[in-house]
């Protein structure tokens, strides 16, 4: 049986991607249930992680450990991965003792080599080009506050960067209409954009881009990698804060989401951050249901 990864949106059907939100929302609420639900037992999962972070170690971590499996934590310093073994040589190694690797990296080229060579599932946990994982969150989250995202208008605010990116793959397999507002020198990639075109608009004003939007969204301005560009950003992106004031210009009922951390005073003001429209709490926890239910998608087919 061929190996499957998850290195972008787009290596699952529209259908699939519905069918492991729907096991998501199952998942959470057997967890509320307190029920025991180890369908991973014995399994192992890999964590490499080249990026740091807070929600994706512990969302699979935790999730592994929900589900009856374990994971291991794996570091630059930890690996020979750090000393400069080959990718594809870490692949084979690793993926001969493993259940699954997940891998949070820097350029998306390294993931693609690793999963080439490896012979049990890959996901994709953040590069610097897509961040599919918290799409899956964030379209569990729109549909457990409005129902289907079908046909509803998204609007980007912000760096065109690799949640921007996941974003427009998402407009695709989920079928809605994106908006994308971006300083000039900072938009999404031009050709993925291009291949989007029938329902992805860049729209510069801000206002503009979440008229009639039913969900708005941003990230941080300056990505892990950039700190050194931090001055010349905040220059770039004056006047594409989310305010609550730019939430009034969106549809009435329309969410704001962040895939955090947030940076308040920048990208978001505090005030937007604690608005009854933002949902970015729920969104952070729906992180570790909708990769449980990835993580048995590729695991038990």
């Amino acid at each position: 049986m061929t190996v499957r990864h998850f290195l972008t949106l787009l290596d699952f059907s529209p259908a699939e991607l519905i069918s492991v939100l729907d096991r998501a929302d199952q998942l959470k609420q057997l967890q509320r249930d307190n029920a025991l639900h180890e369908s991973l037992k014995n399994k192992v999962l890999g964590m490499i992680f080249e990026k740091s972070s807070t929600r994706t170690r512990v969302s699979f971590e935790a999730g592994m450990s929900q589900l009856g499996g374990s994971a291991i934590f794996l570091s630059p310093r930890d690996t020979q991965l750090g000393r400069g073994e080959p990718i594809e040589d870490s692949a084979r190694v690793l993926s001969g003792m493993l259940d699954a690797v997940m891998i949070r990296t820097f350029g998306h080229e390294i993931i693609q080599q690793f999963a080439k060579y490896s012979k049990v599932p890959v996901i994709n946990a953040l590069t610097d080009e897509f961040h599919p994982c918290q799409l899956l969150a964030d379209m569990q989250t729109f549909r457990e506050f409005r129902g289907s995202i079908q046909g509803k208008t998204v609007t980007w605010v912000g760096d065109g960067n690799n949640m921007c990116h996941s974003y427009i793959n998402a407009a695709r397999q989920f079928d809605f209409e994106l908006n994308i507002a971006a300083p000039e020198g900072y938009a999404p990639d031009t050709e993925l954009v291009q291949q989007n075109k029938q329902r992805v608009n860049l729209i510069p004003d801000p206002q503009r881009a979440v008229k009639g939007a039913d969900l708005v969204v941003t990230d941080v301005w300056a990505s892990m990698g950039q700190e050194g560009e931090s001055d010349q950003r905040l220059s770039a992106f004056d006047g594409f804060q989310i305010t609550p004031e730019l939430m009034d210009h969106a549809n009435s009922d329309a969410l704001f989401m962040h895939c955090l951390p947030a940076h308040r005073g920048e990208e978001v003001s505090a005030s937007m951050m604690d608005d009854s429209r933002a949902v970015v709490w729920e969104e952070a926890e729906n992180r570790l249901h909708a990769q449980k239910a990835l993580l048995e998608a590729l695991l038990l087919n």
